[in-house]
C-alpha cells in the first residue's frame, strides 16, 4: 500500500499526464485499503478473511465537459493509457454547465488538522481470534442463550489522497477496529436473535469484548416470548441504536444533490420551523478519532465543525461544487469521494444533542405506548417523507418497559415526527450518527 505522500504524488502525475493529452483541468483520487477480520462460532475458528486493495480514480475536463476514470494498476504504463482514454471520453459527452473543480479560494491551504485517526499499533491474528471468542464465550454464558451466529474482530487501514490542477494536494492515513457478536436465544419457533457490535478508530478506545457480548446475550435473552400489539395511534420511543435512523434520513433531504433535483420531503422547507425549538443537531468532522472525521473533502475544501439544525430550523443545505452552482450558492465542504467518479454527498460525525429529561422520565406519562430496538425494511420515501417501517421492541405501559412486542409497524410523515420528537440525557458518542433516546408522539401503529 502506498503511504499518503507517494499516492499524492502518484495522483499529481496522473494529471500531469491527462493535462498533456489535452485535459483544462482534471483530479485524481487514491484509496487504498487492506483489512483482517477473524469469525469464529461455537468456540472454534470459522473464517479468516484477508484483503488489500488500491485504486486511482481520474475526473477530467475539456471545457464543459467531463468524463472518470480509475484503474486498480498503478504502473506508469497504464496510468498513461488512464489519462488518455479519460480525455477521449470527456470530448465525446454532452456539456453540463454545473460540471468543474472547487473554486480555488475556497480550497484548504496549509497544513491539515491532526486527527488522530490512525492507530500505530496493529493486532495480529491470535489477538483478533482472542477477541472475537471473548465476546462469543460472554454472549452464551448468558441464561437463556441457546446458540451462536458467531462473534467476530477485524482490523483495517485506509489511506485517501486527493489532488487537483488548481493546487490542492492532500492525504491522510486512518484504522479501524471492531468487535461483534450475534447469538440467538430460546428453542424452536421461539427462538429469537440479537447481536451487539462496536468499532473505533483506535483499539484502546473499544469496550472489553466480554461486555459486547454480554450486551449481545442479554439483548437476545430480553426479546424472548413476544407479544403482539394492536394497532392505534400511540407514542414511539426510539432506543439509540435505532433512533440515528431519523437523522439519517434528516441528512438526506438535506442534501443538495437531493434538493437540485428538487427530490426532498424538505424543498422549500429552509427557514421553517420543523423540530422543537430545544432541539440541536451538531456535525463535527474534526473530532479526534472520529468514524467520520476527514480534515478536508472530496473536492479539497476544509472540514469544518456545524449546526446542522438549531432553533428547530435546519441551517442550510450539504453541498458540493455542482450542487451549489446549481442552487446559486457556495460548496460546504461536504463532497465525497470513492475510488472514481463525481463527488457525492457525505457527512461528518453528526450529535442530535441530550435533552433534559432521563429515559425514564420520557415514557413516564406513556399510558400505552412502545419501545423500539429494531426496525427492518426500507419504506421511508425521500421525495415525500412518508415514513413506514417493520419494528420490534417492548410494550410501555403505565410508564414502565413491559413485556417484548414483534411483528408491527410504525408509520407517519418525518414532518410530523421531526415536529413530535423529544430527546432523552442519554447520549453516547461512540457512533457515526449519535443521538439519545427519542420519542416520537402520534405515531401509527400497525398491528393485530
Amino acid at each position: 500500500m502506498l503511504s499518503s505522500p507517494e499516492a499524492q504524488a502518484r495522483a499529481h502525475a496522473l494529471i500531469e499526464r491527462a493535462r498533456r493529452h489535452g485535459a483544462d483541468e482534471a483530479d485524481a483520487v487514491f484509496v487504498a485499503e487492506s483489512s483482517e477480520s477473524i469469525q469464529v462460532r461455537l468456540g472454534k475458528l470459522e473464517d479468516v478473511e484477508r484483503s488489500e486493495s488500491e485504486h486511482i480514480g481520474l475526473r477530467v475536463f475539456v471545457g464543459k465537459r467531463s468524463a472518470s476514470i480509475g484503474s486498480s494498476d498503478l504502473s506508469d504504463d497504464a496510468l498513461e493509457t488512464l489519462a488518455e482514454r479519460a480525455v477521449a471520453m470527456a470530448r465525446t459527452t454532452p456539456e453540463d454547465i454545473y460540471a468543474g473543480l472547487a473554486p480555488d479560494e475556497l480550497l484548504l491551504r496549509g497544513a491539515l488538522p491532526v486527527l488522530d485517526l490512525d492507530d500505530p499499533s496493529e493486532p495480529s491474528a491470535a489477538q483478533l481470534r482472542a477477541g472475537a471468542l471473548e465476546a462469543e464465550d460472554a454472549a452464551r454464558a448468558i441464561a437463556g442463550v441457546t446458540n451462536s451466529e458467531g462473534a467476530g474482530a477485524s482490523f483495517g487501514r485506509g489511506v485517501f489522497a486527493l489532488a487537483t490542477s488548481r493546487g490542492f494536494s492532500g492525504g491522510y492515513g486512518s484504522s479501524s477496529h471492531s468487535v461483534s457478536a450475534a447469538v440467538v436465544a430460546g428453542t424452536g419457533s421461539g427462538m429469537q436473535r440479537d447481536y451487539a457490535y462496536r468499532s473505533a478508530r483506535h483499539g484502546a478506545d473499544l469496550p472489553d469484548p466480554s461486555s459486547i457480548g454480554t450486551l449481545a446475550g442479554e439483548r437476545a435473552v430480553a426479546r424472548l416470548d413476544p407479544g403482539r400489539i394492536e394497532s392505534g395511534i400511540r407514542p414511539v420511543v426510539f432506543d439509540p441504536r435505532v433512533a440515528g435512523t431519523l437523522v439519517g434520513h434528516l441528512l438526506g433531504a438535506i442534501s443538495g444533490s437531493a434538493i437540485a433535483r428538487r427530490a426532498s420531503f424538505l424543498l422549500d422547507k429552509l427557514g421553517e420551523t420543523l423540530f422543537a425549538p430545544g432541539l440541536v443537531i451538531i456535525e463535527d468532522p474534526l473530532k479526534l478519532r472520529g468514524l467520520r472525521s476527514r480534515p478536508f473533502d472530496g473536492e479539497g475544501l476544509p472540514t469544518v465543525r456545524r449546526t446542522l439544525v438549531e432553533g428547530g430550523k435546519v441551517t442550510g443545505w450539504l453541498m458540493d461544487s455542482a450542487s451549489a452552482r446549481q442552487l446559486g450558492a457556495a460548496p460546504t465542504g461536504h463532497a465525497a469521494r470513492g475510488g472514481g467518479g463525481a463527488p457525492g454527498i457525505s457527512v461528518g460525525n453528526v450529535d442530535l444533542l441530550a435533552g433534559t429529561l432521563s429515559p425514564a422520565e420520557l415514557i413516564a406519562d406513556i399510558a400505552d405506548g412502545v419501545y423500539v430496538t429494531e426496525v427492518i425494511g426500507q419504506g421511508v420515501n425521500g421525495v415525500t417523507g412518508d415514513y413506514s417501517r417493520g419494528a420490534s421492541g417492548f410494550r410501555i405501559v403505565d410508564g414502565q418497559i413491559a413485556g417484548p412486542v414483534a411483528e408491527f409497524t410504525i408509520a407517519g410523515n418525518l414532518l410530523t415526527m421531526f415536529a413530535a420528537m423529544t430527546a432523552a440525557n442519554d447520549l453516547e458518542t461512540h457512533r457515526a450518527i449519535n443521538t439519545p433516546t427519542l420519542r416520537v408522539d402520534g405515531m401509527a401503529i400497525a398491528g393485530d
